[in-house]
Protein backbone atom coordinates (compact mmCIF):
# COMPACT_ATOMS: atom_id res chain seq x y z
CA UNK A 1 0.00 0.00 0.00
CA UNK A 2 2.98 2.25 0.88
CA UNK A 3 4.24 2.33 -2.78
CA UNK A 4 1.39 1.55 -4.60
CA UNK A 5 -1.20 4.23 -6.14
CA UNK A 6 -4.63 2.50 -7.10
CA UNK A 7 -6.63 5.08 -10.26
CA UNK A 8 -10.03 5.03 -8.55
CA UNK A 9 -12.50 3.44 -6.12
CA UNK A 10 -12.92 -0.07 -8.42
CA UNK A 11 -9.75 -0.71 -10.58
CA UNK A 12 -10.56 -2.78 -13.48
CA UNK A 13 -9.13 -6.41 -14.47
CA UNK A 14 -5.66 -5.21 -15.70
CA UNK A 15 -4.85 -2.94 -12.91
CA UNK A 16 -5.35 -5.63 -9.93
CA UNK A 17 -3.17 -7.61 -12.26
CA UNK A 18 -0.54 -5.20 -12.55
CA UNK A 19 -0.53 -4.85 -8.82
CA UNK A 20 -0.43 -8.54 -8.25
CA UNK A 21 2.70 -8.83 -10.42
CA UNK A 22 4.71 -5.84 -8.29
CA UNK A 23 3.74 -7.61 -5.26
CA UNK A 24 5.11 -10.73 -6.68
CA UNK A 25 8.05 -9.19 -7.29
CA UNK A 26 8.54 -7.09 -4.66
CA UNK A 27 8.45 -10.14 -2.39
CA UNK A 28 10.41 -12.16 -4.92
CA UNK A 29 7.47 -15.11 -4.90
CA UNK A 30 7.55 -15.71 -8.68
CA UNK A 31 10.55 -18.23 -8.18
CA UNK A 32 8.40 -20.44 -5.59
CA UNK A 33 4.90 -20.41 -7.67
CA UNK A 34 4.86 -23.51 -10.30
CA UNK A 35 2.68 -22.07 -13.65
CA UNK A 36 0.97 -23.54 -16.16
CA UNK A 37 0.15 -26.44 -13.83
CA UNK A 38 -2.76 -28.04 -12.33
CA UNK A 39 -3.27 -30.47 -9.12
CA UNK A 40 -5.17 -33.37 -10.02
CA UNK A 41 -5.26 -35.47 -6.86
CA UNK A 42 -3.85 -35.28 -3.09
CA UNK A 43 -3.25 -38.36 -0.84
CA UNK A 44 -2.53 -38.81 2.75
CA UNK A 45 -0.11 -41.85 2.92
CA UNK A 46 -0.47 -42.80 6.57
CA UNK A 47 2.45 -44.87 7.12
CA UNK A 48 4.46 -42.09 6.58
CA UNK A 49 2.10 -38.92 7.84
CA UNK A 50 2.95 -36.95 4.41
CA UNK A 51 0.85 -35.78 1.49
CA UNK A 52 1.57 -37.52 -2.32
CA UNK A 53 0.37 -34.97 -4.41
CA UNK A 54 0.18 -35.15 -8.50
CA UNK A 55 -0.06 -32.49 -11.00
CA UNK A 56 -1.39 -32.97 -14.49
CA UNK A 57 2.12 -32.77 -15.77
CA UNK A 58 3.29 -35.89 -13.95
CA UNK A 59 5.15 -34.58 -11.39
CA UNK A 60 4.55 -35.76 -7.63
CA UNK A 61 5.20 -34.28 -4.49
CA UNK A 62 5.78 -35.24 -1.19
CA UNK A 63 4.80 -32.55 1.72
CA UNK A 64 4.43 -32.93 5.56
CA UNK A 65 1.62 -30.36 4.56
CA UNK A 66 -1.04 -29.46 2.37
CA UNK A 67 -2.43 -26.06 2.69
CA UNK A 68 -5.51 -25.83 0.00
CA UNK A 69 -5.14 -21.81 -1.33
CA UNK A 70 -7.84 -22.47 -4.63
CA UNK A 71 -10.03 -19.83 -3.89
CA UNK A 72 -13.76 -20.25 -3.10
CA UNK A 73 -15.33 -18.89 -6.50
CA UNK A 74 -13.00 -20.56 -8.75
CA UNK A 75 -14.50 -22.95 -11.06
CA UNK A 76 -17.13 -21.55 -13.32
CA UNK A 77 -20.41 -23.00 -13.63
CA UNK A 78 -21.81 -23.53 -17.37
CA UNK A 79 -24.97 -25.05 -16.91
CA UNK A 80 -26.31 -28.34 -19.26
CA UNK A 81 -28.58 -26.66 -21.79
CA UNK A 82 -29.50 -28.80 -24.51
CA UNK A 83 -27.88 -27.91 -28.38
CA UNK A 84 -24.87 -25.86 -27.03
CA UNK A 85 -22.33 -27.68 -28.46
CA UNK A 86 -24.22 -26.99 -31.88
CA UNK A 87 -24.06 -23.00 -31.51
CA UNK A 88 -22.24 -21.60 -34.39
CA UNK A 89 -21.30 -18.67 -32.79
CA UNK A 90 -18.94 -17.55 -30.43
CA UNK A 91 -19.46 -17.71 -26.53
CA UNK A 92 -17.99 -17.12 -23.34
CA UNK A 93 -18.38 -17.46 -19.13
CA UNK A 94 -17.54 -14.25 -17.19
CA UNK A 95 -15.56 -16.73 -15.08
CA UNK A 96 -12.99 -17.70 -17.79
CA UNK A 97 -12.79 -14.82 -19.89
CA UNK A 98 -10.25 -14.33 -22.47
CA UNK A 99 -7.68 -12.62 -22.26
CA UNK A 100 -7.30 -10.45 -25.12
CA UNK A 101 -10.89 -9.44 -24.60
CA UNK A 102 -14.27 -9.87 -26.64
CA UNK A 103 -14.87 -7.47 -29.44
CA UNK A 104 -18.85 -7.06 -29.43
CA UNK A 105 -19.00 -4.19 -32.09
CA UNK A 106 -21.83 -5.03 -34.54
CA UNK A 107 -22.66 -8.29 -32.69
CA UNK A 108 -26.17 -10.06 -32.06
CA UNK A 109 -25.44 -10.57 -28.35
CA UNK A 110 -27.60 -13.13 -26.10
CA UNK A 111 -26.50 -12.88 -21.82
CA UNK A 112 -27.56 -15.49 -19.56
CA UNK A 113 -27.57 -14.26 -15.63
CA UNK A 114 -27.82 -11.42 -13.96
CA UNK A 115 -26.08 -12.12 -10.78
CA UNK A 116 -23.02 -9.98 -9.84
CA UNK A 117 -20.74 -11.12 -12.85
CA UNK A 118 -24.28 -9.88 -15.55
CA UNK A 119 -24.81 -6.64 -13.57
CA UNK A 120 -21.32 -5.80 -14.55
CA UNK A 121 -21.28 -7.03 -17.73
CA UNK A 122 -24.52 -6.60 -19.34
CA UNK A 123 -23.98 -2.37 -19.36
CA UNK A 124 -20.36 -2.73 -21.15
CA UNK A 125 -21.80 -4.95 -23.75
CA UNK A 126 -25.11 -2.71 -24.12
CA UNK A 127 -22.61 0.07 -25.33
CA UNK A 128 -21.06 -1.99 -28.04
CA UNK A 129 -23.36 -4.47 -28.98
CA UNK A 130 -25.77 -4.34 -32.06
CA UNK A 131 -28.63 -5.66 -30.21
CA UNK A 132 -28.27 -6.84 -26.70
CA UNK A 133 -31.01 -9.88 -24.77
CA UNK A 134 -30.72 -10.73 -21.19
CA UNK A 135 -32.24 -13.87 -20.21
CA UNK A 136 -33.17 -13.24 -16.77
CA UNK A 137 -33.97 -15.77 -14.03
CA UNK A 138 -34.16 -13.59 -10.67
CA UNK A 139 -34.35 -10.02 -10.64
CA UNK A 140 -31.83 -8.53 -8.46
CA UNK A 141 -31.47 -5.80 -6.05
CA UNK A 142 -28.27 -3.63 -6.70
CA UNK A 143 -26.90 -0.28 -5.44
CA UNK A 144 -24.90 1.96 -7.59
CA UNK A 145 -21.21 2.01 -7.44
CA UNK A 146 -20.75 5.27 -8.13
CA UNK A 147 -16.73 4.65 -8.97
CA UNK A 148 -14.48 7.65 -8.90
CA UNK A 149 -10.99 8.75 -8.29
CA UNK A 150 -9.27 8.61 -5.15
CA UNK A 151 -8.04 11.85 -4.00
CA UNK A 152 -4.36 11.87 -3.74
CA UNK A 153 -4.18 14.52 -0.92
CA UNK A 154 -6.55 12.29 0.87
CA UNK A 155 -4.19 9.14 0.38
CA UNK A 156 -1.49 10.71 0.60
CA UNK A 157 -1.95 11.96 4.08
CA UNK A 158 -4.72 10.35 5.77
CA UNK A 159 -4.58 6.60 4.42
CA UNK A 160 -1.42 6.14 4.02
CA UNK A 161 0.51 7.40 7.19
CA UNK A 162 -2.90 5.28 8.97
CA UNK A 163 -2.57 2.58 7.35
CA UNK A 164 -1.82 -0.09 10.22
CA UNK A 165 -4.72 1.76 12.42
CA UNK A 166 -6.93 1.34 9.48
CA UNK A 167 -6.29 -2.55 8.72
CA UNK A 168 -6.36 -3.34 12.32
CA UNK A 169 -9.97 -1.73 12.71
CA UNK A 170 -11.09 -3.91 9.64
CA UNK A 171 -9.53 -7.71 10.99
CA UNK A 172 -11.68 -6.78 13.88
CA UNK A 173 -14.55 -5.81 11.69
CA UNK A 174 -18.13 -7.41 10.89
CA UNK A 175 -17.08 -7.37 7.27
CA UNK A 176 -13.31 -7.33 7.09
CA UNK A 177 -13.57 -3.08 5.84
CA UNK A 178 -12.30 -0.42 7.87
CA UNK A 179 -15.66 1.19 8.02
CA UNK A 180 -18.51 2.62 10.66
CA UNK A 181 -21.50 -0.16 10.60
CA UNK A 182 -24.66 2.04 11.54
CA UNK A 183 -26.34 1.49 15.12
CA UNK A 184 -29.58 2.66 14.33
CA UNK A 185 -32.51 0.70 13.92
CA UNK A 186 -34.79 1.26 10.99
CA UNK A 187 -37.84 -0.04 12.92
CA UNK A 188 -37.18 2.85 15.61
CA UNK A 189 -36.87 5.91 12.49
CA UNK A 190 -39.68 8.02 10.97
CA UNK A 191 -40.64 6.95 7.43
CA UNK A 192 -39.00 10.42 6.74
CA UNK A 193 -35.84 9.55 8.32
CA UNK A 194 -35.63 6.07 6.75
CA UNK A 195 -35.77 8.02 3.28
CA UNK A 196 -33.28 10.30 3.64
CA UNK A 197 -31.07 7.52 5.06
CA UNK A 198 -31.11 5.21 2.10
CA UNK A 199 -31.09 8.32 0.10
CA UNK A 200 -27.97 9.28 1.21
CA UNK A 201 -26.71 5.91 1.16
CA UNK A 202 -27.60 5.43 -2.72
CA UNK A 203 -25.98 8.52 -3.59
CA UNK A 204 -22.43 7.63 -1.86
CA UNK A 205 -23.23 4.19 -3.71
CA UNK A 206 -21.35 0.76 -2.95
CA UNK A 207 -22.16 -1.20 0.00
CA UNK A 208 -22.42 1.55 2.30
CA UNK A 209 -26.34 1.08 1.52
CA UNK A 210 -26.34 -1.85 3.61
CA UNK A 211 -23.69 -1.42 6.71
CA UNK A 212 -24.59 2.36 7.27
CA UNK A 213 -28.19 2.96 7.13
CA UNK A 214 -29.72 1.24 9.62
CA UNK A 215 -28.63 -1.89 11.59
CA UNK A 216 -31.07 -4.38 11.64
CA UNK A 217 -32.30 -4.39 7.80
CA UNK A 218 -29.76 -7.68 7.84
CA UNK A 219 -31.62 -8.84 10.70
CA UNK A 220 -35.61 -8.14 10.66
CA UNK A 221 -37.22 -9.05 8.17
CA UNK A 222 -39.83 -5.82 8.66
CA UNK A 223 -36.60 -3.49 8.99
CA UNK A 224 -35.54 -5.14 5.14
CA UNK A 225 -38.56 -4.74 3.81
CA UNK A 226 -38.32 -0.81 4.18
CA UNK A 227 -35.17 -0.75 2.74
CA UNK A 228 -36.05 -3.42 -0.35
CA UNK A 229 -38.89 -1.12 -1.17
CA UNK A 230 -37.27 1.38 -1.44
CA UNK A 231 -34.83 0.09 -4.31
CA UNK A 232 -37.95 -1.38 -5.78
CA UNK A 233 -38.96 2.36 -5.50
CA UNK A 234 -35.67 3.35 -7.88
CA UNK A 235 -36.33 0.87 -10.55
CA UNK A 236 -39.43 2.04 -11.01
CA UNK A 237 -37.78 5.93 -10.78
CA UNK A 238 -35.06 4.54 -13.67
CA UNK A 239 -36.28 2.53 -16.12
CA UNK A 240 -39.12 4.16 -18.35
CA UNK A 241 -40.65 0.77 -19.65
CA UNK A 242 -43.48 -0.11 -17.35
CA UNK A 243 -43.26 -4.35 -18.58
CA UNK A 244 -39.60 -4.01 -18.03
CA UNK A 245 -39.81 -2.45 -14.53
CA UNK A 246 -42.48 -5.73 -13.22
CA UNK A 247 -39.67 -7.59 -14.66
CA UNK A 248 -36.64 -6.24 -12.82
CA UNK A 249 -38.77 -5.99 -9.58
CA UNK A 250 -37.15 -8.47 -6.98
CA UNK A 251 -39.78 -9.85 -4.31
CA UNK A 252 -38.96 -13.31 -3.64
CA UNK A 253 -35.84 -12.65 -1.51
CA UNK A 254 -34.79 -9.88 1.36
CA UNK A 255 -32.22 -7.15 0.28
CA UNK A 256 -28.92 -8.74 1.02
CA UNK A 257 -29.85 -12.40 0.96
CA UNK A 258 -27.85 -13.00 -1.59
CA UNK A 259 -24.26 -11.52 -3.08
CA UNK A 260 -25.00 -7.66 -2.06
CA UNK A 261 -24.41 -6.70 -5.58
CA UNK A 262 -22.92 -2.86 -7.15
CA UNK A 263 -23.02 -1.64 -10.78
CA UNK A 264 -23.01 1.15 -13.10
CA UNK A 265 -26.04 2.14 -14.75
CA UNK A 266 -27.49 -1.61 -14.78
CA UNK A 267 -31.25 -0.33 -14.87
CA UNK A 268 -30.41 2.20 -17.02
CA UNK A 269 -29.31 0.29 -19.84
CA UNK A 270 -32.71 -1.16 -19.69
CA UNK A 271 -33.54 2.25 -21.55
CA UNK A 272 -31.62 1.49 -24.21
CA UNK A 273 -33.14 0.79 -27.65
CA UNK A 274 -30.80 -1.67 -28.54
CA UNK A 275 -31.90 -4.35 -25.30
CA UNK A 276 -34.31 -6.36 -24.51
CA UNK A 277 -35.04 -8.43 -20.81
CA UNK A 278 -36.37 -12.38 -21.33
CA UNK A 279 -37.93 -13.73 -18.01
CA UNK A 280 -37.00 -16.76 -18.17
CA UNK A 281 -39.22 -17.71 -15.24
CA UNK A 282 -42.29 -17.49 -17.19
CA UNK A 283 -40.88 -18.48 -20.50
CA UNK A 284 -37.80 -20.62 -20.27
CA UNK A 285 -35.17 -21.38 -22.40
CA UNK A 286 -35.73 -24.85 -23.96
CA UNK A 287 -32.52 -25.02 -25.74
CA UNK A 288 -29.58 -23.63 -27.56
CA UNK A 289 -30.09 -23.57 -31.40
CA UNK A 290 -27.12 -23.51 -34.14
CA UNK A 291 -28.22 -20.25 -34.42
CA UNK A 292 -28.84 -19.03 -31.60
CA UNK A 293 -31.84 -19.37 -28.03
CA UNK A 294 -35.23 -21.12 -28.38
CA UNK A 295 -37.06 -20.82 -24.92
CA UNK A 296 -40.68 -21.45 -24.29
CA UNK A 297 -42.68 -18.95 -26.75
CA UNK A 298 -39.77 -17.15 -28.65
CA UNK A 299 -36.85 -17.69 -31.16
CA UNK A 300 -33.73 -15.29 -30.83
CA UNK A 301 -30.82 -15.62 -33.36
CA UNK A 302 -27.43 -14.21 -31.94
CA UNK A 303 -23.68 -13.70 -33.11
CA UNK A 304 -22.61 -14.78 -29.31
CA UNK A 305 -23.61 -16.31 -26.02
CA UNK A 306 -22.42 -15.13 -22.62
CA UNK A 307 -22.79 -17.36 -19.73
CA UNK A 308 -23.07 -14.61 -16.52
CA UNK A 309 -23.99 -17.98 -14.70
CA UNK A 310 -21.87 -18.09 -11.34
CA UNK A 311 -19.22 -20.70 -10.38
CA UNK A 312 -19.48 -23.97 -8.29
CA UNK A 313 -18.84 -21.98 -5.04
CA UNK A 314 -16.94 -23.22 -1.96
CA UNK A 315 -16.76 -26.89 -3.10
CA UNK A 316 -16.58 -26.93 -6.62
CA UNK A 317 -12.81 -26.41 -7.11
CA UNK A 318 -11.62 -28.73 -4.06
CA UNK A 319 -14.42 -31.71 -5.92
CA UNK A 320 -11.74 -30.99 -9.40
CA UNK A 321 -9.32 -32.54 -7.29
CA UNK A 322 -9.26 -36.21 -5.70
CA UNK A 323 -8.10 -35.40 -1.76
CA UNK A 324 -8.58 -38.78 0.01
CA UNK A 325 -7.54 -38.46 3.87
CA UNK A 326 -7.41 -41.64 6.33
CA UNK A 327 -8.25 -44.72 4.54
CA UNK A 328 -9.16 -43.79 1.41
CA UNK A 329 -11.32 -40.98 1.93
CA UNK A 330 -12.47 -38.83 -0.85
CA UNK A 331 -13.34 -35.57 0.15
CA UNK A 332 -15.94 -35.30 -2.17
CA UNK A 333 -17.81 -38.74 0.17
CA UNK A 334 -17.01 -36.68 3.24
CA UNK A 335 -18.68 -33.81 2.20
CA UNK A 336 -21.62 -35.49 0.02
CA UNK A 337 -24.34 -33.65 2.07
CA UNK A 338 -22.56 -30.60 3.11
CA UNK A 339 -18.82 -29.24 3.51
CA UNK A 340 -18.14 -30.30 7.05
CA UNK A 341 -15.02 -28.16 8.53
CA UNK A 342 -13.27 -27.28 11.94
CA UNK A 343 -13.22 -23.67 11.77
CA UNK A 344 -13.05 -23.36 7.93
CA UNK A 345 -9.44 -24.22 8.25
CA UNK A 346 -9.31 -28.41 8.62
CA UNK A 347 -11.27 -31.19 8.02
CA UNK A 348 -11.18 -34.25 10.45
CA UNK A 349 -10.13 -37.18 8.55
CA UNK A 350 -7.49 -35.19 6.90
CA UNK A 351 -4.42 -34.86 8.73
CA UNK A 352 -2.34 -31.52 8.27
CA UNK A 353 -4.17 -30.39 5.22
CA UNK A 354 -5.13 -26.88 5.91
CA UNK A 355 -7.93 -24.71 3.83
CA UNK A 356 -7.37 -20.96 3.47
CA UNK A 357 -11.06 -19.49 3.64
CA UNK A 358 -12.54 -22.60 3.26
CA UNK A 359 -16.62 -23.22 4.05
CA UNK A 360 -17.13 -22.59 7.45
CA UNK A 361 -14.95 -19.91 7.49
CA UNK A 362 -16.19 -15.74 7.00
CA UNK A 363 -14.30 -16.03 3.37
CA UNK A 364 -17.25 -15.35 0.86
CA UNK A 365 -19.07 -12.98 3.44
CA UNK A 366 -16.10 -10.28 4.42
CA UNK A 367 -13.23 -8.58 2.39
CA UNK A 368 -11.81 -11.58 1.22
CA UNK A 369 -7.81 -10.00 1.63
CA UNK A 370 -8.40 -9.92 5.29
CA UNK A 371 -9.88 -12.97 6.00
CA UNK A 372 -6.94 -14.93 3.67
CA UNK A 373 -4.85 -12.81 5.55
CA UNK A 374 -5.94 -13.86 8.89
CA UNK A 375 -5.59 -17.86 7.64
CA UNK A 376 -2.25 -17.33 6.04
CA UNK A 377 -0.67 -15.80 9.43
CA UNK A 378 -2.85 -18.26 11.98
CA UNK A 379 -1.84 -21.62 10.02
CA UNK A 380 1.86 -20.48 9.76
CA UNK A 381 1.81 -20.14 13.67
CA UNK A 382 0.02 -23.78 13.56
CA UNK A 383 3.28 -25.12 11.80
CA UNK A 384 5.45 -23.05 14.16
CA UNK A 385 4.05 -24.35 17.26
CA UNK A 386 3.69 -27.92 16.20
CA UNK A 387 7.98 -27.81 14.65
CA UNK A 388 8.86 -26.18 17.85
CA UNK A 389 7.42 -29.27 19.73
CA UNK A 390 8.09 -32.02 17.63
CA UNK A 391 4.49 -32.58 16.96
CA UNK A 392 3.89 -34.27 13.45
CA UNK A 393 0.33 -33.89 13.03
CA UNK A 394 -2.77 -32.08 14.00
CA UNK A 395 -6.09 -33.19 13.20
CA UNK A 396 -9.19 -31.76 13.30
CA UNK A 397 -11.67 -33.52 16.44
CA UNK A 398 -14.89 -35.41 14.97
CA UNK A 399 -16.37 -34.03 18.03
CA UNK A 400 -15.08 -29.75 17.52
CA UNK A 401 -15.90 -30.30 13.62
CA UNK A 402 -19.62 -31.15 14.86
CA UNK A 403 -19.85 -28.66 16.68
CA UNK A 404 -18.77 -26.06 14.88
CA UNK A 405 -20.68 -26.88 11.90
CA UNK A 406 -23.61 -26.52 14.55
CA UNK A 407 -22.81 -23.13 15.08
CA UNK A 408 -22.24 -21.96 11.38
CA UNK A 409 -25.76 -23.22 10.91
CA UNK A 410 -27.36 -21.51 13.98
CA UNK A 411 -25.73 -17.99 13.10
CA UNK A 412 -26.70 -18.50 9.83
CA UNK A 413 -30.70 -19.62 10.65
CA UNK A 414 -30.44 -15.78 12.48
CA UNK A 415 -29.62 -14.07 9.41
CA UNK A 416 -31.54 -13.41 6.12
CA UNK A 417 -29.49 -15.27 4.26
CA UNK A 418 -31.19 -18.39 4.55
CA UNK A 419 -34.70 -16.79 3.63
CA UNK A 420 -32.96 -16.59 -0.50
CA UNK A 421 -32.18 -19.73 -2.77
CA UNK A 422 -28.32 -18.28 -3.42
CA UNK A 423 -24.82 -19.88 -4.38
CA UNK A 424 -24.13 -19.48 -0.34
CA UNK A 425 -26.32 -22.60 0.00
CA UNK A 426 -25.66 -24.20 -3.58
CA UNK A 427 -28.83 -23.46 -5.11
CA UNK A 428 -27.43 -22.51 -8.50
CA UNK A 429 -25.93 -26.26 -8.67
CA UNK A 430 -28.29 -28.99 -9.81
CA UNK A 431 -27.83 -31.77 -7.03
CA UNK A 432 -25.81 -30.05 -4.75
CA UNK A 433 -26.73 -29.90 -1.25
CA UNK A 434 -28.39 -27.04 0.37
CA UNK A 435 -26.26 -26.35 3.00
CA UNK A 436 -25.27 -22.32 3.97
CA UNK A 437 -21.42 -22.78 3.61
CA UNK A 438 -19.90 -19.28 4.95
CA UNK A 439 -19.66 -18.38 8.49
CA UNK A 440 -21.87 -15.37 8.84
CA UNK A 441 -20.44 -14.22 12.49
CA UNK A 442 -18.71 -11.58 11.19
CA UNK A 443 -15.05 -10.91 10.73
CA UNK A 444 -13.69 -9.68 14.03
CA UNK A 445 -15.85 -12.25 15.92
CA UNK A 446 -14.50 -15.02 14.05
CA UNK A 447 -10.90 -14.00 14.83
CA UNK A 448 -11.53 -13.93 18.60
CA UNK A 449 -13.02 -17.49 18.65
CA UNK A 450 -9.44 -18.59 15.84
CA UNK A 451 -7.43 -16.69 18.96
CA UNK A 452 -9.47 -18.28 21.71
CA UNK A 453 -8.44 -22.02 20.17
CA UNK A 454 -4.77 -20.95 20.11
CA UNK A 455 -4.92 -19.24 23.65
CA UNK A 456 -6.05 -22.55 24.59
CA UNK A 457 -3.70 -24.99 23.18
CA UNK A 458 -5.42 -25.20 20.06
CA UNK A 459 -8.57 -26.75 21.35
CA UNK A 460 -10.12 -29.10 18.77
CA UNK A 461 -7.12 -30.55 17.50
CA UNK A 462 -6.08 -33.76 17.93
CA UNK A 463 -2.00 -33.20 17.96
CA UNK A 464 0.56 -36.42 17.84
CA UNK A 465 4.32 -36.44 18.06
CA UNK A 466 3.82 -39.79 15.52
CA UNK A 467 0.28 -39.92 13.93
CA UNK A 468 -3.59 -40.31 14.87
CA UNK A 469 -6.09 -42.50 14.14
CA UNK A 470 -9.79 -40.47 14.22
CA UNK A 471 -13.46 -40.61 13.32
CA UNK A 472 -14.37 -39.18 10.17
Amino acid sequence: MQDWNWSGKYPVQPEILSYLNHVVDRFDLRRNIQFNTRVVSARYLEDTNRWEIETDNGDRVIAKFLITGIGCISTSNVPYIKGLESFEGEWHHTGDWPHDGVDFAGKRVGVIGTGSSGIQAIPVIAEQAKSLTVFQRTPQYTIPARHGTIDRKFLEEQVKPNYEAILEKARWSKSGNAVNFSERLALEATAEERREAYETGWAEGGHKFLWGSFKDIGMDRRANDTAAEFVRSKIREIVEDPETVEKLLPTDHPLGSKRALIDTDYYQTYNRDNVELVDIRHSPIQEITPTGIRTEDSEFEFDMIVFATGFDAMTGTFFKIDIRGRDGLALKDKWSEGPKTYLGLQVAGFPNMFMITGPGSPSVLSNMTVSIEQHQDWISDFIDYMRERDIEVAEADPDAESEWVSHVNKVAESTMYMLADSWYLGANIPGKPRVFMPYAGGVGTYREKCNEVVDNGYQGFILSAEGVRSAT
